[in-house]
């Protein structure tokens, strides 16, 4: 298995880069053109096509057509579900649509998952569960859609969790989420180094988007092996730990100075290391190091005993909630 996994990542890198130029093409043809100085945040000196969601999703149904994803439950409604993600991401990128419109397209999305029963399952109330579900797929969703604010940070990070998603699937002995994982991460791969090393895409919102929401669907589906949920539940918070943080910086950055949430500024985390001193890339690789080393410590915490497990995730909030605070007396 690890050989097919190998072979996935390798072929869907040289599908992706077979298919950049066309995406791109499409970009400029249908007006994905992220414009310099639309928003504050943005710095960039040339109009640059928002082409690398359409290789990730590209990419994402021809490597789980060949691989047999494509046809295989959960993961055949994750799919159907990510298209329509995808389809409000491109609108958004087209036209700038409003944020309660891309809110509505992550609910009907969110709505189909949980109705091909891709569910968190916690023991209680279907009804909770159904809940959290929620909160936890359009949270990450758009996590990773805030914290797309220099090239290559927002691909680097999805493509370090789906990383480690990979490698817990396959001992996990999930094998079908292991394939899937290491499609993603071909992708993933190729549309960093365009995006980060030769500037030639950006992602957008249809790739923020879609690799939030998937990423988000395949951490519900990813079951820890032989352990208590008492010392695994916080695996996939773990996961994505730098989104969260970053939102959660931002979310208390922008309501303790009565800004609106979703209106780009430059506040996020990459912004705040920049103003310290940092160049921009040793501020996203420093930002990227920082979520390998968090998610190391997610999986090795599973091997640790429920009590200590849960203390190593309480150190590691009180450490976020700090940090916060810190670069919120720095701003």
């Amino acid at each position: 298995m690890v050989f097919q996994i190998a072979v996935s990542i390798i072929l869907t890198v040289v599908f992706s880069f077979v298919v950049a130029p066309v995406s791109i093409s499409l970009a400029w043809r249908f007006h994905l053109i992220d414009k310099p100085g639309s928003e504050a945040r943005k710095i960039h000196k040339n109009p640059m096509p928002r082409a690398g969601g359409t290789i990730i999703f590209l990419a994402i149904l021809a490597g789980g057509a060949l691989s047999g994803v494509l046809t295989t439950r959960p993961f055949t409604s994750i799919i159907l579900a990510s298209l329509i993600v995808f389809a409000f991401g491109v609108w958004d990128d087209i036209h700038n649509i409003r944020a309660i419109w891309k809110l509505l397209g992550q609910i009907i999305a969110t709505v189909i998952l949980i109705w091909q029963g891709v569910v968190v399952l916690f023991p209680g109330n279907p009804v909770l569960n159904i809940a959290i579900t929620i909160f936890w797929v359009i949270g990450i969703t758009n996590a990773i859609n805030l914290v797309d604010s220099m090239d290559g940070l927002a691909v680097g990070l999805a493509g370090i969790t789906v990383s480690f998603l990979t490698i817990g699937a396959l001992y996990a002995g999930q094998n079908t989420l292991a394939l899937f994982g290491a499609i993603i991460l071909g992708a993933c791969i190729s549309v960093f180094y365009l995006n980060f090393s030769l500037s030639r895409l950006f992602l957008g919102d249809s790739g923020t988007q879609l690799l939030g929401f998937t990423l988000a669907a395949l951490a519900i589906v990813y079951t820890p092996p032989h352990l208590p949920q008492a010392s695994s539940w916080f695996v996939p918070i773990l996961l994505f730990s730098v989104p969260i943080f970053d939102t959660t910086l931002v979310t208390f950055s922008r309501m303790r100075r009565k800004l609106p949430v979703y209106m780009g500024n430059r506040d996020h985390t990459y912004h705040r290391l920049v103003d310290l001193g940092a160049t921009p890339h040793r501020a996203v690789l420093l930002i990227h190091l920082v979520a390998i080393l968090l998610d190391c410590l997610a999986f090795f915490a599973l091997s640790l005993s429920p009590l200590w497990a849960n203390i190593t995730f309480g150190i590691i909030l009180l450490s976020g909630l700090l940090a916060i605070i810190w670069l919120e007396s720095k701003q």
